[in-house]
């Protein structure tokens, strides 16, 4: 078992991610399609829903100073949970692993859901059920595929595709502005609720857009140099994300009216919004469909990776079963890969056959956004009780603005939980159907952890802040 302190390369696999892959992964995990259908998931809210991605924004850039801090500490392969599990023991520890874990493979569950949206701008224009499952099914496999070939493989594909999906949001950034009309943003909030209550419910659906922030973290392993390269990576990557989030969510808020991007046929609503800045026709939401297809699938390619990374982190140190510890010839840890896959496809396709549209999309998102604000909360608190340590012994002038953050990070953790619900829903079941996803597949994690917890190793000493 490797200490969870600096993450040595594993045997038969060098690390491979240096500073132009590191920030690929961020970004193209942060850039996946969520981005691209929350104007039409936030359309029954309304154009109010700006305020809550730049308030999103801040907790997001929070998160990334805080992760680039924890990790030039710990480099360790797991990221959150091998801060959780240094800070607070090996309970703690397994509980943000697995909530991690669930984040990842639902994460891509929703975000092949969204992919769906823009594929069937191609095929499956009646968006049969039954089709829509078998597009998303081989929008899951194919990145699986490519990550068993090797992470040198699955790097390459990470690094063009994130080139690719960038250019759509840089025009809608910049061109797309141009188009703007004031009258789309009135009316401001269309919720029936509050202000701050549209605004929490938004937030909790623009968090999903923003993770990703700790991929790096997640795979230190696979990262040269990642003292170094991690924290640049983090920074670099959400601010890129961050700056084309904001610009391109005015641009198609202010192109097309509010009911215009509720409308079903305009799921794909970057696609709906730069055919309306055009005036009329249908290549430029073609090229837009084009570019976010391939957007999905190398959000696809990296999740698949983290999906697999976090519990052979947590297998090296006896927390979860050996099996998702092994890596195949090709040097990944191939059960992880395979099994993280089988439960996105089952995510996918229970959600499809349950409902449709917008609902099964923000169901998976906000499930995701509370099982990854856990090891976002925990990591938040392991900061603070290390920086609060090191002011004790060192004094250390860093002590105020690594705690700031931790601080916001920890609020904004806490508070994207709080507001994770279905609003605008008739059944309670649906209203709540976020936490009750959450809660089953995190009870399902008891056993594992009954059967796993005479075997886990202690969690070594935490290394001083350098």
């Amino acid at each position: 078992m490797s200490r969870t302190g600096s993450a040595p390369p594993r045997q038969g696999t060098a690390p491979g991610l240096g500073l132009p892959q590191a920030t690929a992964l961020i970004l193209g995990s942060i850039i996946g399609v969520g981005i691209f259908n929350l104007p039409y998931s936030l359309a029954s809210i309304g154009p109010i829903s700006i305020v809550a991605m730049a308030l999103t924004t801040v907790g997001a850039l929070a998160l990334a100073l805080m992760f680039a801090a924890l990790s030039r500490r710990l480099p360790a392969d797991g990221g959150p949970y091998a801060y959780a599990r240094a800070a607070f023991g090996n309970g703690i520890g397994f509980t943000n692993a697995w909530s991690y874990w669930i984040t990842a493979w639902a994460g891509n569950a929703a975000i092949v859901t969204g992919w769906v949206f823009y594929v069937e701008k191609f095929l499956n224009k009646d968006h049969a059920s039954m089709w829509s499952i078998l597009i998303a099914l081989v929008g899951l496999w194919i990145p699986a595929l490519v990550n068993l070939t090797g992470v040198k493989n699955m790097g390459a594909v990470q690094l063009w595709t994130s080139v690719i999906k960038f250019v759509p949001l840089a025009i809608m950034s910049t061109v797309g502005l141009l188009a703007i009309s004031s009258g789309n943003f009135t009316p401001w909030n269309v919720s029936g609720d509050s202000t701050v209550s549209a605004i929490g419910s938004a937030m909790a659906i623009c968090l999903f857009s923003y993770l990703g922030v700790e991929t790096a973290a997640v795979a230190a392993a696979k990262v040269r140099d990642p003292e170094t390269n991690i924290p640049k990576a983090t920074v670099f990557g959400t601010l890129a994300a961050a700056v084309v989030y904001l610009l391109s969510m005015i641009a198609v808020f202010g192109s097309m009216p509010t009911t215009d991007l509720a409308k079903d046929e305009n799921k794909a609503s970057y696609s709906a919004a730069a055919d309306a800045m055009v005036g009329g026709g249908s290549w430029a939401g073609t090229a837009v469909a084009i570019a976010v297809i391939i957007s999905g699938f190398g959000a696809l390619n990296g999740w698949t990776m983290i999906c697999a990374e976090m519990p052979l982190a947590a297998a090296k140190d006896g927390l979860f079963p050996g099996v998702f510890g092994r890596l195949s010839g090709r040097g990944v840890p191939a059960v992880g890969i395979v099994a993280s896959t089988v439960l996105a496809s089952v995510a996918m396709a229970v959600s499809f056959m349950g409902t449709s549209g917008a609902s099964v999309f923000n169901t998976l998102v906000l499930m995701s956004g509370i099982t990854a604000a856990i090891p976002y909360a925990f990591s938040a608190l392991a900061q603070l009780k290390w920086r609060l340590r090191d002011r004790k012994e060192l004094h250390t002038p860093r002590f105020a603005r690594d705690a700031g953050v931790a601080v916001v990070a920890l609020i904004f953790s806490i508070l994207f939980i709080y507001y994770s619900r279905n609003t605008g829903q008739d059944n309670w079941y649906e209203v709540w159907g976020p936490f009750l996803m959450a809660g089953v597949a995190l009870l399902i994690g008891v056993p594992v952890y009954l059967a796993m917890r005479t075997r886990m190793a202690e969690p070594p000493p935490v290394p001083p802040y350098r």
